[in-house]
């Protein structure tokens, strides 16, 4: 899997420069976003990343239990230091955190425990941290689709989420930003959405068929109305969000021989088609660009497929370790900015060698944050995991 970590390294280096160049490369950043969109192109391809492993790794357990001990002892270590250092910096007065518009402190630290934020309504701590709430919604979905035993169906679902994107972008566009949590309030939405999906996952991990199904089911239902009723992003690109996941677990379906490859391939094509004519159906906007998005889109799916090509051949280890850290980077680097423009300031000109010197100070933090944060919590999850995987 050494080209999966590669692809993950170089899209956690493009997002680090996305967010990086408001600080440092201010200029050409304003020349190259209306041409190429670096922040979706990064997060495009860690998303096909993870539509390719996820659902490998729970059909490899093949215990949604073991699989939710995982995918909780992979994430939640490091974004507690993470939370913790950017809240301890504030404090300090060294970086500020965002406004949460009036929600109170219990809304907001229960919305991000959740990790469901960015699909609650809720003001992200940390700006990145909002693709893990479709990574949280992605899991519910193959959590559900497994439990009821539709996982081999995986091209489907990518077309037809594909399509809906395509059929949404009049509807979308008229639904306002957070609309669910505008109509209920997000403090009672928050709420529900957090006591449902504690109900979703523990029912889910039980031995009884009856309440596992139950579970996954009504996570996946939770996770479904979230993306397209409540997120902050278009309901169009919050599907081709999720048909891009699903992209990614059709083509590993066929590099493990479980499907064809004409098939994969004609899913790609219609995943990628309707991806297109959304965001050009979608117009411009004050912050939205057609031209950057598709762009961006477009290259990410062909790093992708330069990836799959490749990935019988030897991949340098710098690239792969790279991709080890990947999590690190991109949840680290954010803290280091905010405490940077808290500091020293943003550049009005150009800086090529401070954006250098900030990635320099970057890796090596990250290499000591997965050594003694992230490894540990793995090794700890993996351990934990065999325990209650079933012989």
């Amino acid at each position: 899997m050494g080209w999966l970590d590669a692809l993950r390294g170089i899209a956690a280096l493009v997002v680090v420069f996305d967010h990086s160049s408001y600080a440092f490369m201010a200029e050409f950043r304003r020349e190259l976003m209306p041409e190429f969109n670096t922040s979706r192109y990064g997060i495009m391809v860690f998303f096909l990343v993870s539509g390719y492993i996820i659902p490998a790794s729970l059909e490899r357990r093949g215990c949604i239990r073991a699989f939710w001990i995982g995918r909780i002892s992979r994430i939640y270590p490091l974004w507690v230091a993470v939370v913790t250092a950017v809240l301890a910096a504030n404090l300090l007065g060294f970086a500020e955190i965002r406004d949460f518009g009036g929600q109170s402190v219990a809304t907001a630290a229960v919305a991000h425990v959740t990790l469901l934020q960015e699909l609650l309504g809720t003001p992200n701590l940390l700006l990145v941290l909002w693709t893990l709430s479709y990574e949280m919604a992605f899991y519910l979905l193959v959590v559900a689709l497994f439990s009821v035993q539709l996982h081999q169906r995986s091209a489907t679902v990518a077309v037809t989420l594909a399509v809906l994107a395509t059929a949404s972008v009049t509807v979308g566009s008229a639904l306002p930003v957070s609309a669910l949590s505008g109509t209920v309030g997000t403090g009672p939405l928050v709420a529900v959405a957090a006591i449902a999906m504690v109900v979703a996952i523990c029912c889910a991990s039980t031995g009884s068929p009856a309440l596992r199904v139950f579970g996954a089911v009504l996570g996946g239902v939770l996770a479904l109305v979230l993306v397209t009723c409540n997120g902050t992003v278009p309901m169009w690109e919050g599907l081709v969000i999720l048909a891009v996941m699903f992209l990614g677990t059709a083509v590993y379906r066929a590099e493990s021989g479980q499907s064809t490859w004409r098939y994969a391939a004609c899913t790609a094509v219609v995943v990628v088609a309707c991806a297109v004519g959304s965001a050009y159906r979608y117009g411009d906007g004050s912050h939205f660009t057609r031209r950057s998005w598709i762009v961006a889109f477009l290259l990410a799916t062909l790093t992708f497929g330069v990836g799959l090509a490749l990935r019988r051949r030897r991949i340098p280890r710098w690239l792969t370790r790279l991709g080890t850290i990947s999590y690190s980077v991109y949840l680290v680097h954010p803290v280091l900015l905010a405490v940077t423009d808290g500091t020293i300031g943003r550049w009005r000109q150009d800086n090529p060698i401070l954006e250098m010197a900030f990635y320099a100070v970057l890796l090596p933090l990250c290499m000591l944050t997965y050594r003694y944060i992230e490894a540990p919590g793995q090794a700890w999850g993996r351990k934990l995991a065999r325990r209650v995987q079933p012989p």
